[in-house]
């Protein structure tokens, strides 16, 4: 049975249990954050990793330039232009705005609006008013009186409008416009198929599309019901208004529906959704709502939220904390959406996985292993299709992201965890293949310069801003990403009996020796003829190194972090790096308050990008675990917030639930610096932030967390003991941890320097 209805089904069941259970999505704030957020990012009616993703938009028609910026809905605003459908990586579509008064069938501009200048059917609001919560939302658009509603199944999304008394009430279909990162509306089309049911497509050229994979485009199908008879139909598009017109076609198509309306009347709509055609749009309309109206689904989202959410429950003193907690875990659980029709195996649309191996796989593998099996799958299907894995995937299609991926690591680390529901077999051959063949590679399964790589044992670095079979500009930084993922891979091998590649690989992973400066100790770029670069600034981004500079970049060695700190020297390694703490501390562990998703990669370090999230866990390999347990506290308390500008950093990039992933791992004293790549992962242990947590693991067991004498005061491990036994180490195996338990930990307000000081395993 399809795996997500079955959670419906025995959430239902065992509702009257839930209902005594504390409701953990109280502590959910989806506005945390939205001033600087991506498209996805505010989706309150939806479901885990569901396809209909609704929200209010206050300015998703505006597009980005580049195709991925923050848009979407920005709580500094004050007018939303709609609710829509479709809020995914490259994907953005399917709108439905209810209106009154004057028939005005454009969106209008946001800066007008908030002059108070009506130029569009977009309406004011009032924050006070509006209702967000995993799984609905709620809000009063001024400019009508109307209240507007939203709540989700998997592919069908609810709307529930309270109208006013009003002869000229309307719901507007505003379908061939684009929406978020959708880019281009290519062709677009909307009928009324009977007096109560619509049904239509738009079809989008992405930006990311464009660039990675031309000949792609991405199509979203609609077919909904209404609850009251329009009175009157009728159709605009690019070209203008169709009077007592049912359908509409071509660049900016769309409906206007009709009615006089009583005060307090109440229209309903469903809409199911498909990626593959009206016809089973239509289909996911039958599957998801038959029967159901607003209310039950709403129901429904509220138990299936409690049920994911409630896997991992934590208790403690600050209400705060619960609050970025949670809400963390639900972008965690809801970056990633499926693209498959009702019955069909998950698959799923991803940004780049690029750094998610340090917060969103470790997550899913702890508690959440099916939706890991699912992004494996999905990558395998990829590559059965296209030959390649995808570095980001849209519907089938490449959407590169970063150019580097880390898909092959991601499975490798999941086959290392015992997830396995796949070719285990086909799965190595991509995976061996993605690390070593640069032959007529395209564009968007990244790593077109791992030829280079595996001839030098490092990438060469270009001048020129570009990456080809002889290098990359981000030359150094490539070096460590496939160095990292070549020992991935190694691993991998070793645990098949694969001798020879094993070999291969794990000298491979070896790559990053060759770019390490012993002068200077730092990581730093090198040409083609073996010499470092000249005119070389430690903290100059893009000069050799991704979204980063050298200084973030030489901590880039997950892989054996032993051998880092021999090439640093152990007390250098710990003063270098507690001392970068201490700096970064200075501007909030991040970009400080400035609004931009890079603002902090010119500092040595940045909480708010992938390359640096394991760095504050490297002093558990260093002798002194009590750093790690500082750091790890202060970032979660200080570069997490909970209000709409200070959420994740500043403005920072909550990449698909990243951020707010290393955030729940890192609240629970959980993290693996390898990202679970281990023959026999370990994880280590910093500095839980709760008094208790309780964690339904994968495999069925159940782990409880304990602190004694926890506060914000008290953040150095004493003592532990795993089990009743004695825990000396700061780390454990992690085939140990998920037999369940208890973990017991005493906490003070010095280091117990004594404790924890032996490292974990650094080269298996």
């Amino acid at each position: 049975m399809y795996r997500h209805i079955y959670i419906i089904i025995v959430i239902a069941i065992f509702s009257s249990c839930v209902s005594q259970r504390e409701n953990l999505s109280r502590y959910v704030d989806p506005g945390i954050g939205t001033a600087h957020s991506r498209w996805f990012f505010y989706t309150p009616a939806a479901l885990p990793h569901g396809m209909a993703k609704l929200a209010p938009s206050t300015n998703g028609h505006y597009g980005n330039p580049s195709g991925w910026e923050a848009v979407g809905y920005d709580t500094r605003h004050r007018s939303i232009e709609g609710f829509a459908h479709f809020h995914e990586w490259q994907v953005g579509g399917i709108v439905v705005m209810p209106a009154t008064g004057p028939r005005i069938l454009t969106p209008g501009s946001l800066e007008d609006a908030e002059k108070g200048l009506k130029n569009g059917y977009r309406s004011l609001f009032d924050h006070k008013s509006e209702v967000a919560q995993p799984g609905y939302y709620k809000v009063k658009l001024d400019d009508y009186h109307i209240t507007a509603e939203l709540t989700a199944t998997e592919r069908v999304g609810f709307h529930r409008y309270t109208f006013p008394a009003a002869p000229d009430s309307r719901i507007i279909l505003d379908i061939g416009n684009k929406q978020g990162e959708s880019g281009e509306v290519l062709d677009a089309a909307v009928h009324m198929t009977d007096e109560r049911h619509f049904e239509g497509f738009v079809t989008t050229y992405p930006a990311y599309i464009k660039k990675y994979d031309p000949q792609g485009k991405i199509s979203m199908y609609f077919y909904g019901e209404i609850s009251k008879q329009p009175a009157t139909v009728g159709a605009f598009n690019a070209n203008g208004i169709q009077e007592n017109s049912r359908e509409s076609k071509g660049k900016g198509a769309g409906l206007f529906l009709e009615f006089a309306t009583t005060d307090q009347e109440v229209v309903e709509l469903k809409i199911g959704l498909s990626y593959t055609s009206t016809l089973h749009a239509q289909k996911n309309l039958v599957a998801e709502a038959t029967g159901i109206d607003f209310k039950k689904a709403q129901q429904l989202a509220a138990k299936v939220w409690e049920g994911e959410l409630g896997k991992l429950k934590v208790s403690g003193k600050a209400v705060q904390d619960k609050t970025k907690f949670y809400t963390g875990l639900y972008h965690a659980l809801l970056g990633r959406g499926i693209i498959n029709d009702a019955g069909q195996a998950n698959l799923y649309n991803t940004d780049a996985i690029w750094g998610a191996f340090w917060n969103l796989t470790q997550l899913w593998a702890l508690a959440y292993p099916e939706h890991y099996n699912d992004y494996v799958r999905s990558q395998i299907d990829v590559y059965q299709k296209r030959g390649w894995f995808a570095d980001g995937v849209t519907n089938g299609y490449f959407t590169s992201g970063v150019g580097t991926n880390f898909v092959g690591l991601a499975i490798a680390a999941a086959y290392q965890c015992g997830i396995r529901d796949y070719d285990t077999t086909l799965a190595y051959k991509a995976i061996r293949e993605n690390e070593t063949d640069g032959t007529d590679r395209p564009v968007g399964s990244g790593k077109l310069d791992v030829a280079a790589f595996n001839h030098y044992g490092y990438s060469p670095y270009l001048e020129e801003d570009k990456t080809d079979s002889t290098g990359s500009r981000f030359a150094a930084s490539h070096t460590l990403e496939y160095s990292f993922s070549a020992f991935a891979t190694a691993q991998m091998a070793k645990a098949m009996g694969k001798t020879a590649d094993y070999d291969y690989f794990i000298g491979k992973s070896k790559g990053w020796q060759r770019l390490f400066n012993p002068a200077s100790k730092l990581i730093q770029p090198k040409t083609v003829n073996g010499q470092f670069i000249d005119k070389f600034d430690p903290l100059e981004p893009w000069r050799g190194f991704q979204e980063g500079n050298a200084v973030q970049y030489t901590f880039y060695v997950p892989q054996n972090p032993a051998g880092l700190i021999e090439a640093i020297g152990k007390e250098e390694f710990n003063t270098r790096l507690d001392n970068i703490f201490t700096v970064a501390r200075q501007n909030s562990f991040g970009g400080g308050k400035t609004i931009d998703a890079f603002a902090g990669i010119k500092a040595s370090y940045n909480h708010g990008n992938q390359p640096n999230l394991h760095v504050s866990w490297l002093f558990n390999y260093s002798g002194k675990p009590w750093l790690t347990q500082k750091w790890t506290r202060a970032i979660c308390d200080e570069f997490y917030g909970t209000e709409s500008i200070h959420g994740y950093g500043y403005g920072q990039d909550e990449d698909q639930g990243q951020l707010g992933s290393w955030y729940v791992m890192a609240a629970l004293g959980l993290f693996d610096v390898k990202g679970l790549t281990d023959l026999r992962p370990v994880i280590q242990l910093g500095s839980p932030v709760f008094d208790q947590a309780s964690i339904q693991l994968g495999n069925g067991k159940t782990l409880h967390i304990t602190t004694e004498n926890n506060s914000k005061e008290n953040i150095y491990v004493q003592e532990a003991r795993f089990n009743g036994k004695p825990l000396e180490n700061a780390w454990l195996y992690r085939d140990e941890l998920m037999k369940g338990g208890k973990l017991w930990m005493k906490m003070g307000n010095v280091p117990n320097e004594k404790w924890g000081r032996e490292a974990p395993p650094s080269v298996q």
